[in-house]
């Protein structure tokens, strides 16, 4: 099994051809192809290449499915006693991916 672990967003992934993966928002419209370059980690179920940070020429191919928002999360403050409370909604935007191919 042929995988890669990506870095992108501050986070890593791993991903495989043909996943599709929720990453942090990316500043690409629907159906654009997206390089990833940060590649930490390739393996193609016999030989393991590790980067020091970054494997050198190895990138992965995705295409923009879908930009979004995540479900909504409360963020709720409050000061016993004093009379204090706030209430806060946020939705995380999101760039979903579909990984093409992988290569080194």
């Amino acid at each position: 099994m042929t995988y890669a672990i990506v870095e992108t967003g501050g986070k890593q992934y791993k991903v495989s051809e043909g996943d599709v993966i929720t990453v942090e928002r990316l500043p690409v419209s629907e159906g654009d192809k997206v390089t990833l370059d940060k590649v930490l980690v390739y393996s193609d179920g016999e030989n393991l290449k590790v980067g020091a940070p970054y494997l050198e020429g190895a990138k992965v191919e995705a295409e923009a499915v879908e930009n979004g928002k995540g479900k909504k999360v409360i963020v709720f403050k409050y000061k016993a006693k004093k009379n204090y409370h706030k209430k806060q909604g946020h939705r995380q935007p999101y760039t979903m991916l579909k990984i093409e191919s992988i290569s080194v």
